[in-house]
């Protein structure tokens, strides 16, 4: 483990959509800390102490986090680039309660034409996150795709870099300041 501060980025992506939209983010917040980009399956099953900013991503599945019913529908529409046992919803359920203060940045991805309905699988994820004593740095945020298996809108992934920035800026402000180092991703 190291003595300096990082950021991790957990992402679930069915199609790849939400694994672009979490690369653009590390590629933002990497200029300011040290990022590490994590597929959920390969995510650990305790945050790691020097870990300062928490950042978790997934896709909108019936207005929260997917579920493995959800999973295993959204597979029937096209090639899945993860495995289906394990999204954030089961991450998250089984990390144990933070003890040491740690910031946490929730993200979701959802279809364009759907952009007023309820429900958020980033919204979903910042309430487990707080009831595990994680503490939310900037509300939830959503990036649109255009049909469920994709693509990205074009611009998302602009907007998604510079939220990585302006994340990486204000977690500065917090952290005061710190070494940029190498951005690693599973």
């Amino acid at each position: 483990m190291s003595d300096t501060p990082r950021a991790l980025i957990v992402y679930e992506s069915m199609f790849g959509n939400t694994w672009k939209v979490a690369a653009a983010i590390r590629d933002g917040l990497g200029t300011v800390i040290d990022t590490d980009l994590v597929r959920v399956d390969l995510a650990p099953a305790e945050i790691p102490a020097d870990v300062r900013l928490l950042v978790v991503g997934g896709p909108t599945h019936a207005f929260s986090m997917s579920r493995p019913s959800t999973r295993a529908d959204a597979a029937k529409q096209g090639d899945v680039v993860m495995p289906l046992e394990t999204g954030i919803r089961e991450w998250l359920g089984a990390l144990p309660n933070r003890t040491t203060p740690t910031l946490t940045v929730t993200f979701d991805t959802r279809i364009t034409k759907v952009r007023r309905l309820p429900g958020s699988a980033a919204r979903s994820a910042a309430k487990l996150l707080r009831r595990r004593g994680f503490r939310a740095m900037v509300p939830p945020t959503t990036f649109f795709v255009e049909d469920t298996t994709g693509p990205i809108e074009g611009r998302e992934l602009a907007r998604a870099r510079q939220w990585g920035v302006d994340l990486g800026r204000e977690l500065g402000s917090v952290l005061g300041p710190s070494r940029r180092g190498t951005r690693r991703s599973a």
